[in-house]
């Protein structure tokens, strides 16, 4: 994490591009328009942003500095998973899910390895979108028009509670991917004024350097545009959700000989034009150990 001054602003700014929230040296929280260093495209490796006042989901103009963190407070997360294509497959995480783009994922012992149930933590690396205003019922035309912008995320998911403890066809979801920390996301929200069209995306997901997933995101099966009107048909997407937007390949499910996540993994998602996350698989045996970065603010 950085830390540095905060400076006073010399002039506003209609809107921001990339959208993050911070803690300044004065202690306090802030969003800000991250000023990204020369060579990237990346804002997690921003020191510096520009202060935003007003709502970042309405009105807002832009001013001053960063240290960053998961771009938006805790809220909720929603999340379609493409195992099935005839349609989207929605699931929801908690907001406890939620975490910063560089915090430890924290695994309890309920997770690990205990006996002859083997751990089985996974990787898949995802396209966010974040909603800008309510959205019920819309055709796939409009859902753009509700989408303030993109990240990247990490789904965590432990295969054996979602799926060999779970009973298949019928995975168990919640228990599979919904424990605190399981979502890492950022670093930045980048606004549709910078991504006007998500199904261009190069996507890619890293373990201890290693790729294991890299694709892009005109491959998913269902685009952005359907998944938000499909979830949109009966239930009011709200300002500040979040919707994890599923999978490439790349994870073990399906492979022979799979390589599951354990201890001390280190774990980067990326997103073209938005940045990348990297956080590390933390074994917690307290319930101190347990409480993560949005509990501390």
């Amino acid at each position: 994490m950085l830390q540095f001054l905060v400076l006073t602003a010399l002039f506003l700014l209609a809107g921001g591009e990339r959208i993050v929230r911070f803690i300044s040296s004065d202690g306090n929280t802030y969003f800000g328009d991250a000023i990204l260093p020369a060579n990237t495209t990346d804002a997690f490796f921003s020191t510096r942003a520009r202060v935003i006042q007003g709502d970042i989901l309405g009105n807002f103009t832009v001013t001053r500095e960063i240290k960053l963190l998961a771009p938006l407070p805790s809220e909720r997360v929603r999340t379609g998973n493409m195992t099935i294509p005839q349609w989207p497959i929605l699931f929801y995480k908690p907001w406890t899910a939620l975490n910063t783009p560089s915090d430890p994922i924290p695994v309890s012992a309920g997770f690990q390895t205990q006996g002859n149930f083997t751990s089985s933590m996974d990787w898949e690396g995802e396209l966010v979108v974040v909603i800008k205003k309510a959205a019920y019922n819309i055709t796939d035309d409009e859902a753009l028009d509700h989408v303030l912008g993109y990240t990247v995320g990490h789904d965590v998911s432990h295969r054996g509670w979602q799926i060999e403890r779970g009973g298949e066809p019928q995975p168990q979801y919640s228990m599979g991917k919904g424990a605190d920390g399981w979502a890492p996301w950022g670093p930045a929200i980048v606004t549709t004024d910078i991504i006007p069209d998500p199904q261009v995306l190069n996507l890619h997901t890293k373990v201890n350097g290693v790729t294991q997933q890299n694709a892009t995101t005109a491959d998913m099966i269902f685009g952005v545009k359907h998944l938000i009107s499909f979830f949109s048909m009966g239930t009011t997407l709200l300002p500040g959700d979040v919707i994890f937007t599923g999978t490439p390949s790349g994870t073990n499910l399906g492979k022979v000989i799979p390589q599951y996540l354990v201890n001390g993994d280190v774990v980067e998602v990326g997103l073209e034009n938005v940045g990348t996350c990297t956080n590390t698989i933390r074994y917690v045996n307290t319930s101190s150990d347990s409480v993560n970065s949005f509990f501390r603010l």
